[in-house]
């Protein structure tokens, strides 16, 4: 019963070989930032500047910060309890008006962005800090230098959506350097110092599933921007390529993450006995330029779709070749923090992608999202015999 869990009431209790599953409640709010990611895409793609590119992804970052911290909390708590149930769904309430703001968070609506953001930050901790008991000290001593680290940044929050232009950038980016700066000093604050390890043990198998889930978002909001801008066209031989290469880019990014990265990584997490540490580095930090390359990737689909012919513009070329570098930098360095060594796969599709930028301005859009494709193609096939081989000959032996 939850009254009886050593780890407290609200705590999922755990089974030994028998991982936590990710619940219904969970899932319900992923909801959200479906549309979150799609405000986006949505938002990059109107603002496709210099300045616009830094301010969405400010913007992002936000995102996926409140999204995992949350991921963290719910690996902890139990969502099957009413308490935390509602906790969820509040969360849910914030993220909706922190979405709904996005295209607005530099212009009318930046206070609502960031009261939504602090609240979202600051209230889910202090409900875990409530929820823990009080003989787990550590625990609740790390709950406490959480706390106080977002109290900090919820500061500079709230002054920059009270600023405006410029000021409210860099009030922001303060903010956010916080937040980013303080797992990787273990949450230090005076008296009570660092976290330790232990503090941030995880059930692994739902860490990489939640995480896992996330890059389904990013990936089906993609399909949709696809398929919604394709339903809008007449029907030519360009606008089908282009749909085609789209689609085939998005299932080649799905088989990279997913066809061994993703079961590797649940596996290792799952096993390890520093699971805090691993998760803190390959879920928490190293997720984030994976997702990001998916979103600039669905910015891509919408461009090259519209317009498939002429020459390609930097917007079409940083994003059309920008979105799978960025995504394979992420899903190198993520599987390189599980396996311990660099995917020569990945590493020459980087590569590749940086070849192409030289001779991009020369192809037409469509013919750069077809050249971006059949590496993404090449980087996923030469993985999957690879890898292949490898287990082959260690059977062998």
């Amino acid at each position: 019963m939850a009254a009886d869990n050593p780890r407290g009431a609200m705590f999922r209790v755990i089974v030994p070989n028998q991982p936590s599953r990710v619940t219904n409640a969970e899932l319900f709010f992923d909801l959200v930032f479906v549309f979150a990611v799609t405000q986006i895409s949505h938002t990059l793609l109107h603002h496709f500047t210099p300045l616009g590119a830094v301010e969405v992804t400010l913007l992002f970052l936000a995102v996926w910060w409140v999204w995992v911290y949350t991921a963290w909390v719910t690996n902890w708590l139990n969502p099957e309890l009413t308490p935390v149930r509602i906790l969820i769904f509040l969360m849910m309430l914030g993220g909706l008006v922190l979405s709904t703001t996005i295209p607005a968070a530099f212009d009318g609506r930046g206070l609502w962005f960031a009261i939504a953001y602090a609240a979202m930050q600051v209230g889910r901790t202090a409900f875990w800090l409530f929820a823990t008991p009080h003989h787990r000290t550590a625990v609740r001593q790390n709950a406490i230098r959480i706390l106080v680290w977002l109290c900090g940044s919820a500061i500079f929050w709230i002054l920059g959506g009270l600023a405006h232009g410029e000021e409210r950038l860099w009030f922001w980016i303060v903010a956010l350097a916080i937040e980013y700066v303080s797992p990787a000093v273990r949450f230090w604050v005076p008296k009570l110092g660092f976290s330790s390890v232990e503090a941030w043990a995880v059930e692994g198998g739902h860490m990489a599933e939640r995480c896992a889930g996330f890059i389904i978002i990013a990936l089906g909001e993609a399909v949709v921007v696809n398929g919604a801008t394709f339903a809008e066209l007449d029907w030519t031989a360009d606008n089908i390529l282009a749909f085609v290469a789209a689609l085939v880019g998005s299932i080649a990014m799905w088989w990279v993450y997913f066809h061994k990265g993703a079961e590797a990584g649940s596996e290792r997490i799952s096993k390890s006995a520093e699971s805090g540490r691993l998760a803190r580095l390959a879920y928490t930090y190293l997720h984030m330029p994976i997702v990001a390359g998916i979103i600039l990737t669905a910015v891509s689909d919408e461009l090259v779709l519209k317009h498939p012919s002429g020459h390609s513009d930097v917007r079409t070329i940083v994003s059309t070749i920008g979105g799978p570098m960025v995504f394979l930098v992420g899903t190198i360095l993520f599987k390189h923090s599980i396996r311990g060594f660099l995917q020569l796969s990945h590493g020459i599709g980087i590569i590749l992608l940086l070849a192409l930028w030289w001779f991009a301005a020369d192809l037409s859009p469509l013919w750069l999202s077809v050249a971006t494709s059949v590496i993404m193609i090449v980087v996923a096939v030469w993985e999957s015999v690879s890898l292949g081989s490898k287990r082959q000959e260690a059977a062998e032996r």
